[in-house]
């Protein structure tokens, strides 16, 4: 009902779902049932936050902030 709302999933959420069914090569997954496609889609989730820290923090400042939190 909203133009506005969906402007805004069109760039925030439709743009991260394309980049991880590019990286995956395909449109569907390789697991099945429900666990396995949600731990699936988790790693592939994980894998696009770690590369876009990566992009805007860099490797060195990505490292001392780990280390940070670990101590």
């Amino acid at each position: 009902q909203d133009p506005g709302a969906m402007r805004l999933r069109g760039s925030t959420v439709e743009h991260v779902f394309s980049i991880i069914k590019f990286w995956m090569g395909s449109a569907h997954l390789l697991m099945k049932g429900l666990t396995n496609v949600s731990t699936e889609i988790s790693l592939h989730c994980l894998a696009y936050n770690m590369r876009r820290v990566v992009s805007i923090l860099g490797i060195k400042q990505l490292i001392n902030a780990m280390r940070l939190m670990r101590a």
